[in-house]
């Protein structure tokens, strides 16, 4: 099944505006969860340019994802 880039692009870039939306409203773990999986979707949209520009933003979405699951919990 082929993913088209518009619909992905329109999805990780509200994805990545609710992320920031959250951490602005102090929800940072819940933020960091949605800025991963935003900019994974910005790191697969690019997955037939240069191996860097797929590589280097799925790696930035796993260490957001890893520091999320890493931060302590609120009250």
């Amino acid at each position: 099944m082929r993913i088209n880039d518009r619909p992905l692009t329109i999805a990780s870039n509200v994805v990545i505006l609710i992320g920031i939306t959250l951490g602005i409203f102090g929800i940072v773990r819940g933020g960091s969860l949605f800025l991963a999986v935003g900019t994974a979707g910005i790191a697969i949209k690019a997955r037939h340019q240069r191996k860097f520009d797929f590589y280097f933003p799925l790696l930035i979405a796993i260490a957001l994802f890893a520091l999320a699951i890493a931060l302590p919990r609120g009250r």
